[in-house]
């Protein structure tokens, strides 16, 4: 009877300790769970797609150079006397830059002056001999008045008085138009250099942008869009211009040189480095911003909202700007919903807390 007892203990302690080990495993799955699924949403914010005016935006790199630009030298030789102005200095047509030593220039003027006046006197010497009157020419015969000149003559020391004013004149720089001067290097008391230009006048008139763009964007831009440009040394000073030219040629790298004119406003200078945004108006398009679509697989994926839950949607974006893609595809519709942050970790109906409308 005590055996039977005994075997009827142990059991029913097998049984109670078999109980509380199942509870046990179900206690940690249920941890497990909790631990894996987080009951907090998703928070994001959202926005409605809606059609509206896209502006395209094309980037390159550019070059400027000056709209106008003169390599300025003097054209007699001899040693500079004054130098008016510096490097920087901004000038305008007719400034007075510098100037050559004009004493022999003035001596070599007056003697042509007076080899003039004597050849004067030769001249009619001549004509009087032919019987002409020596102060009204019109009376003279073409044929004989020109032999009559070289005889005295008169046509080589009116060449030489006037080469010798061209000279004098010309010993003086001046500004060709308004600017601002650049690449002045000389000292007084010194001959300048025949071989390079004393200095250069870069033009204040505007300057000009060289860029290039693929040939498949060619489509994309025409003749007066307006472009954006940035120098990369100075990334808030933005300057606005408009195509000018685009040169109708494929090089063998499928690249098309375009041409913009720009006001520098004097902060941009020649030679410069730049970004070139060109924008052009494509009309009414639906537009969604770059933060809603996401990579999943190398493909664009955005999520729109449904009854609280966040639906996957592959799509094909097409042109863009800087915070915008137009829809290359039917894939959404006027008045979608769209997850525009908060998206990065989502999962198909993965249930989301709305936060805020990126509207």
């Amino acid at each position: 009877m005590k055996t039977r007892n005994y075997r009827y203990l142990l059991c029913l302690a097998v049984v109670l300790l078999a109980a509380c080990s199942d509870a046990g495993k179900e206690k940690s799955a249920e941890e497990g769970v909790t631990t894996v699924l987080p009951q907090d949403h998703n928070e994001v914010t959202v926005q409605t797609l809606k059609y509206e005016i896209f502006e395209h935006e094309l980037v390159s790199n550019g070059k400027t150079s000056a709209g106008a630009m003169a390599d300025l030298k003097f054209e007699t030789t001899g040693v500079v006397a004054h130098i008016y102005v510096k490097n920087g200095d901004r000038v305008v047509k007719g400034q007075k830059l510098a100037e050559l030593d004009k004493f022999r220039l003035k001596n070599k003027t007056a003697q042509a002056e007076d080899a003039l006046e004597k050849a004067k006197l030769e001249l009619q010497d001549v004509l009087i001999g032919q019987g002409y009157p020596a102060d009204d020419h019109s009376k003279v015969p073409e044929d004989i008045m020109k032999l009559a000149r070289v005889k005295s003559g008169y046509d080589q020391s009116l060449s030489q008085y006037e080469l010798a004013c061209y000279e004098e004149e010309h010993a003086t720089l001046t500004a060709p138009f308004d600017g601002t001067v650049a690449n002045l290097f000389s000292k007084p008391f010194n001959e300048p250099s025949a071989a390079e230009p004393f200095c250069t006048i870069v033009g204040s008139q505007g300057m000009e942008v060289d860029f290039t763009v693929l040939e498949s964007e060619l489509p994309l831009i025409k003749s007066g869009d307006k472009v954006i440009v940035t120098p990369y040394s100075d990334a808030g000073s933005k300057q606005e211009g408009r195509i000018t030219q685009i040169n109708p040629l494929v090089d063998d790298k499928g690249m098309v040189k375009v041409k913009a004119s720009v006001n520098g406003k004097g902060r941009l200078f020649s030679g410069m480095n730049v970004r070139v945004n060109v924008h052009r108006s494509l009309g009414e398009r639906l537009v969604i911003p770059k933060s809603a679509v996401v990579l999943r697989s190398g493909k664009q994926v955005v999520f729109t909202l449904k009854k609280g839950k966040a639906q996957w949607n592959y799509v094909q974006t097409g042109l863009e700007n800087a915070e915008n893609y137009s829809m290359a595809d039917d894939a959404l519709k006027e008045g979608d919903t769209v997850i525009v942050t908060g998206n990065v970790n989502l999962a198909h109906e993965a249930p989301v807390k709305v936060v805020g409308n990126g509207e």
